[in-house]
């Protein structure tokens, strides 16, 4: 058995891309093609041509047999030119090929050569046999992200996503599709939303697995998520914080409480509302965190304020525990 050159037979280079493989093999099959050539070799040729391009045209089989080349060019095989060439053991290992049958191009496979057959019939049978092989398909996971209103209300959005799928040569490939998604109330993040049969196909008749859509909810202009409970930053003034006061807040879900800021309240003092965050089976909570904002001294009225403010309070220093 000799060792076929397949990037000779098609004549091209190694480094050809799939396009220029595919342009050699079509002129030459025009050539060769037994039906319209009067070359006295065409039936031979023909057959070299396409088994040449059964191999170039597939990622995987070109993977293969370059690597085989690169043993042969080391030294590997040399009863290769006396006939004598024989693959090494254990050669095709991690590659996986797919036979390609009826799809517009080369010859069925037993038409191909004794070289041929040694290098990828056992494959192509392993593959075969994979093919009567059943399974449910496996799941999929995917993340979604969605507002905070979705989340609390519930709600049933389209989605796109590029999903793995098998080609006709059982090959994976991305390719996009779109989806209806009915997203639960009180959804919180890392929670995760299941589509049933969307996930990749079953093998020999068994069920598609199913579509794992984990949440992620988008930052929001008032609240921050935390598990189920909600935060969220509530300014007031000095006057407010010293004295205490009453002050109206959005909730999540709509609408307006009014809440009460103790006397002497400190910046970054937390006050709940109990329940009024992610729904569930425990709610979540609110909290208010209290952010002393300062009124800029842009007028001689407030000016003159913080004059009477710094008199009145001239005992106090807020660094005492510096000791400087």
């Amino acid at each position: 058995m000799d060792f076929k050159d397949y990037y000779q037979a098609l004549g091209v280079e190694r480094s050809a891309s799939e396009d220029e493989v595919r342009k050699a093999y079509r002129k030459l099959a025009r050539k060769y093609h037994p039906d319209v050539s009067k070359e006295p070799d065409a039936e031979v040729r023909m057959r070299e041509v396409n088994e040449a391009y059964d191999v170039l045209r597939d990622k995987e089989k070109r993977s293969a047999y370059d690597a085989l080349a690169d043993r042969v060019a080391q030294g590997y095989g040399a009863g290769a030119q006396a006939g004598g060439f024989q693959p090494p053991p254990g050669w095709d290992e991690g590659f996986e090929f797919h036979q390609r049958s009826g799809r517009g191009g080369p010859a069925d496979d037993a038409e191909f050569s004794e070289f041929f057959s040694s290098l990828f019939g056992q494959a192509q049978r392993r593959g075969a046999a994979r093919q009567n092989f059943r399974a449910r398909g496996e799941d999929h996971h995917a993340a979604i992200e969605i507002s905070l209103e979705d989340a609390l209300k519930g709600a049933e959005r389209e989605i796109t996503l590029r999903a793995m799928e098998l080609d006709a040569q059982g090959q994976p490939q991305f390719v996009p599709r779109t989806l209806q998604v009915k997203i639960p109330p009180g959804v919180g993040p890392g929670q995760y939303i299941r589509l049933a049969g969307q996930g990749m196909p079953g093998h020999g008749g068994e069920p598609a697995g199913d579509l794992y859509l984990e949440v992620r909810i988008a930052p929001h202009k008032l609240y921050r998520v935390e598990g189920r409970d909600l935060y969220m930053t509530l300014p007031v003034t000095p006057s407010e914080a010293a004295l205490g006061a009453q002050a109206k807040v959005p909730t999540p879900a709509g609408g307006v409480v009014e809440v009460s800021v103790p006397k002497n309240a400190r910046n970054g003092l937390k006050l709940r509302l109990k329940g009024r965050g992610l729904a569930g089976k425990t709610p979540g909570d609110l909290y208010l965190l209290i952010d002393i904002v300062l009124p800029p001294a842009d007028s001689d009225a407030v000016r003159q304020a913080y004059e009477a403010l710094a008199s009145a309070s001239a005992r106090f220093d807020p660094r005492s525990h510096l000791g400087v």
